[in-house]
């Protein structure tokens, strides 16, 4: 059996330059390849707008959802200020007690899974660990994580049925947004609806799109991410012993995990005008994708890409995007990530591979390994 590795389906189209057509629901979208030029491309918002709500998402998400997320779409300086609104909460994770929160957390989860042995790592494992990670970020009890773990991996895709599942979403957000108004506190709900827009109140859309993207984003990129590294080092013992040897390598080997994984494939943008990128016309109107799969595994800045390198420095990946539009829940995966390798270091010396089932991206016009549908491993005890 093995598990996924470092995999670029696009290294062939580099070949013939830094753009591919592909298709996504009979739409064909210019991706921009290569590390250079997605960056290029995240700063360029006057060409590359980020103000189409539901078709930032490749695919887009026009079915899924009916307000558009803030602060992802839409571009600066009303991103800047949007973004502004919520920071308070995503700088949460560089406080002590959040820290300890999120630590103990893990802890608890690792010496559970040593207690069961062997584990389902997808939805028992690295989706409690997501959810409950999440109540801290939000402010909210851990209860509540419960229910968002009936949602799955992903809010919209985890199931066959996504609408269903986005009217399940936005109900549920709905809902918080009355209780807040009704009985306000310290958690998000409430702070959104105490917060201004140039010197406004948010409305109840603008507030719902900012919960929206705060529970769809980062869910199934840090799911997948935490599977990957317990399948790798369940697969790679002697990485695993190298990571137990010298614990000064953590902070490397999460970015080099988060690099190898790129969890989010591509991002849309939409062209306001005609353009001509890397000579290949867009019309006005047309979309093309940021791949940052491509950028991370561009042989120009990483020696031996396909390589998982856990001591690899300089690492300047772009897994949690680029430009003004750099994730805003970074600071909260890293986080995670981080104390997942410390706690497993700390409590497991052994973890085994039971089962792999891999979770493909298909496309018309490529296939993508990121993470898993179904990971069972057994964690040892000392």
């Amino acid at each position: 059996m093995s598990t996924s590795c470092p995999h670029d389906p696009f290294k062939k189209f580099r070949a013939d330059g830094p753009i591919l057509k592909a298709q996504f629901e009979g739409e064909k979208i210019a991706m921009i390849l290569g590390h250079k030029n997605i960056r290029a491309a995240t700063r360029d918002y006057q060409t590359f707008s980020s103000d189409a709500p539901f078709r930032v998402p490749i695919p887009s998400e026009e079915k899924l959802r009916r307000v558009r997320q803030l602060p992802i779409e839409v571009d600066p300086p009303q991103h800047s200020a949007y973004r502004k609104i919520v920071e308070p909460f995503f700088k949460l994770p560089n406080t002590p007690e959040f820290k300890e929160n999120v630590a103990t957390m893990i802890e608890g989860m690792i010496k559970k899974a040593c207690e069961t042995g062997e584990v389902e790592v997808v939805r028992d494992f690295s989706l409690p660990i997501q959810s409950l990670a999440l109540t801290y970020l939000l402010k909210m009890p851990e209860s509540e994580a419960k229910l968002w773990i009936g949602w799955g991996t992903h809010v919209f895709h985890d199931g066959n049925d996504g609408e269903t599942r986005g009217n399940i979403l936005e109900t549920y957000i709905n809902q918080q947004f009355d209780r807040a108004e009704a009985n306000p506190g310290e958690d998000f709900f409430s702070a959104l609806g105490k917060a201004t827009y140039e010197e406004r109140p948010l409305s109840r859309e603008e507030k719902v799109g900012f919960a929206n993207l705060t529970f769809a984003g980062g869910r199934d990129t840090v799911i997948h991410t935490l599977s990957f590294i317990i399948a790798y080092f369940a697969e790679h013992p002697n990485a695993y012993a190298k990571l137990r040897e010298h614990p000064r390598s953590i902070i490397m080997a999460a970015e080099e995990f988060v690099r190898v994984v790129s969890p989010l494939t591509q991002i849309g943008r939409v062209c306001p005008v005609s353009t001509n990128v890397h000579g290949t016309a867009v019309k006005a109107g047309q979309r093309v994708g940021l791949c940052w799969a491509s950028a991370n595994f561009d042989e120009t800045v990483f020696d031996e890409p396909f390589e998982v390198k856990l001591d690899r420095k300089p690492n300047p990946h772009i897994a949690y995007g680029s430009g003004p539009h750099t994730c805003l829940g970074a600071p909260h995966a890293r986080l995670i990530i981080r104390t997942l390798l410390e706690k497993i270091r700390d409590i497991s010396p052994k973890l085994t591979l039971i089962e792999a089932i891999e979770n493909v991206e298909t496309e018309a016009d490529y296939e993508r390994r990121s993470g898993y549908e179904k990971l069972i491993v057994k964690f040892e005890v000392p």
